[in-house]
């Protein structure tokens, strides 16, 4: 009887988030997205290793593993490194939507899952130790109350949850200081300027940063602004490393 009420011509941004319906091709039943559409729509190129910016699959045969792009080659980030899931294309782009502003909750373990099987993901997290750290992209007040969650932050609890990593999964030890413009309104050099300061450690917590490594978690990725700009804080409170794990990255 369920199967009736639910046409193959319902609006990707329409389904609930836990359907057993794919999300995408309304194949049933199945998970929020099927494996062939998973595999259909998230391609794998090469990728620059600091900012993990998309590189000219007509040079694949001339990189090597830890290829930068132009911008990384002119000036590396405070990112040691970022590993993206997913480009920020259809379906991705809806279906992040609907779990970022559609208060979604439960596709948070789904895109946690993309996250933890991108290469690299599991054997960053699993060699970290008890005293490190995994921080999401904090939000400002204003952000939170009017979305309701950090959407970072759950992609961050599925992730420790999902591959039982030894490090400290916290929301609280990066703060966002101050209420900037939504990143995506603005223009690359207006988003440095825009997010300036706008991070700061737990003054009472600084001690817990020194020499540790940390994984910053966020959900998008466009220009890096946001994530260089966490990433230069806590190094300047004393971390030794700081690596990004992301679920989706637009293609500039």
């Amino acid at each position: 009887m369920f199967t009736r009420l639910i046409s193959p011509a319902l609006s990707l941004l329409r389904l609930p988030a836990l359907a057993s319906q794919c999300a995408v091709c309304h194949s049933w039943p199945t998970a929020q997205v099927c494996q062939p559409c998973v595999t259909r729509f998230t391609p794998t190129p090469p990728r620059c290793v600091r900012c993990a910016l998309a590189l000219p699959v007509t040079l694949m045969h001339r990189l090597d593993a830890n290829a930068l792009c132009s911008e990384c080659l002119r000036e590396l980030p405070p990112l040691d490194g970022t590993l993206v899931a997913l480009p920020y294309a259809y379906p991705w782009s809806s279906l992040i939507t609907r779990y970022k502003f559609g208060q979604q909750h439960g596709w948070a373990g789904f895109f946690a899952s993309l996250m933890r099987q991108t290469p690299g993901v599991v054997q960053l997290l699993n060699h970290l130790e008890p005293q490190d750290w995994l921080i999401p992209l904090p939000l400002s007040d204003q952000r939170l109350q009017t979305r309701g969650f950090n959407q970072a932050w759950e992609l961050a609890r599925a992730l420790a949850a999902q591959t039982a990593t030894p490090a400290q999964a916290d929301a609280r030890l990066l703060l966002r200081m101050r209420h900037t413009r939504a990143q995506s309104e603005l223009h690359r050099h207006d988003r440095l300027v825009n997010i300036q300061g706008a991070f700061q450690v737990d003054p009472l917590r600084v001690h817990a940063l020194q020499g540790r490594a940390v994984v910053l978690v966020d959900d998008v990725m466009t220009t890096g602004a946001s994530l260089f700009e966490a990433a230069r804080t806590l190094r300047e409170a004393g971390a030794a490393s700081v690596t990004a794990v992301v679920l989706a990255r637009t293609a500039a």
